[in-house]
C-alpha cells in the first residue's frame, strides 16, 4: 500500500523503499535501491540512485541528483539545482564505478542553492553551506560555508540564523528565538542542553 503522494510523470523503479507521507513531484526518478524514510519532499526533475538513503523530513528541491554513495540524515534541505558527485577524477572514457567516493551529509544541515559538493566529504550537524559554494572538504557540525572554494565565515544556530560568535577561540552566546546556549571551544561548537529550553532534540 503506498502511503505516499506521487505525480503520474514521476518514476519509482520497483524496490525503492519510501516512507509515509513523502511528496514526490513532477518527473521525479527515484531508482529500485533507494531507502527513504518519512515525509520527505522531491521537487520537480529529482533523481535519486540505488546506493542511497535518505532520512526523514528530508527536502529535496528542484533539479537535484542525488547519486550513488550518497547518504543524507534526517532533516537536511537540499536547495535548487545544488550538485552531488561521486567520483572524485571522472573521465567519460574512463569506468570508474569502482572508485566511488562517499559523501555523508548529518542531521539538519542545509545545502543552498546551485552549491557543489565534491564526493568523499562529510557536513556536519545543522552546517550551513551557502548558494553557489563549493564543498571540497570535511565541514563542522554548524559551520557557515561561503565561496568557490567554501571558507567558513561563521557559526549558524539550529533555528537557522547567524550566531554572534568569532571563528575561534572560546565563546558563548544564545539563540535569541530559542534560548539554546551555544559554546564555542578551541573551534567545535556545540548546543548546551538546559532544562528552560523548550527547543526540540
Amino acid at each position: 500500500m503506498v502511503n505516499y503522494s506521487i505525480h503520474p510523470s514521476a518514476i519509482v523503479d520497483k524496490g525503492a523503499q519510501i516512507g509515509d507521507g513523502c511528496r514526490i513531484w513532477h518527473f521525479v526518478h527515484i531508482c529500485g535501491g533507494a531507502k527513504i524514510g518519512v515525509h520527505c519532499s522531491f521537487g520537480q526533475n529529482v533523481f535519486v540512485g540505488n546506493n542511497v538513503e535518505i532520512g526523514n523530513n528530508c527536502k529535496i528541491q528542484n533539479n537535484v541528483s542525488i547519486y550513488d554513495n550518497v547518504f543524507l540524515e534526517e532533516g537536511v534541505f537540499c536547495g535548487p539545482s545544488m550538485v552531488f558527485t561521486n567520483v572524485y577524477n571522472p573521465r567519460s572514457l574512463i569506468e570508474r564505478k569502482n572508485e566511488y567516493l562517499d559523501t555523508r551529509v548529518k542531521k539538519g544541515a542545509t545545502l543552498g542553492a546551485n552549491c557543489t559538493i565534491v564526493c568523499g566529504v562529510t557536513i556536519g550537524r545543522f552546517a550551513f553551506i551557502g548558494a553557489g559554494a563549493v564543498i571540497n572538504q570535511d565541514v563542522p557540525d554548524y559551520a557557515l560555508m561561503v565561496g568557490v572554494p567554501a571558507r567558513q565565515i561563521g557559526w549558524m544556530s539550529e533555528y537557522g540564523e547567524q550566531l554572534d560568535l568569532p571563528l575561534q577561540g572560546n565563546a558563548s552566546c544564545i539563540c535569541n528565538h530559542t534560548q539554546t546556549r551555544y559554546i564555542l571551544k578551541d573551534g567545535t561548537l556545540t548546543r548546551h542542553h538546559h532544562k528552560g529550553s523548550n527547543h526540540k532534540n
